[in-house]
């Protein structure tokens, strides 16, 4: 089992800018991690405090995840965060070391992990 971590923005809090970012997220972990929905035991999603017209698990239920555990959670607040930002944490069944997994931060999400940013 290994974990990927994710993140991204929005421009704004609606279910129309939520579930299109996420889907960009979860098609790119998916393809740069070359992992199915199979292989997802279960994903974690949290988001700002500032998003609240829709959860982003219903995206991935929209992608096909319906079996994989999902849950969605409210980010800690802290001071200068970034806004309208949706992270995700996926546990995966695949014998792949956790040093070669391929965590996506996109958008203003990018600045996050600037450690490991790659450009799509």
């Amino acid at each position: 089992m290994f974990t990927i971590r994710g993140a991204t923005t929005v421009e704004r809090d609606c279910e129309e800018d939520i579930n299109s970012a996420v889907k960009e997220m979860i098609s790119l972990i998916l393809k740069e991690n070359n992992i199915t929905i199979d292989d997802v035991i279960s994903i974690i999603f949290s988001c700002t405090r500032d998003l609240k017209s829709c959860y982003p698990a219903k995206a991935a239920r929209e992608m096909g995840f319906v079996r994989s555990g999902l849950m969605c959670f409210n980010e800690m607040y802290v001071d200068g965060s970034l806004k309208r930002c949706i992270r995700v944490l996926f546990f995966i069944d695949k014998s792949v070391k956790q040093k070669d997994a391929k965590h996506i931060y996109l958008r203003g999400a990018a600045n996050l992990r600037p450690d490991i940013l790659k450009d799509f």
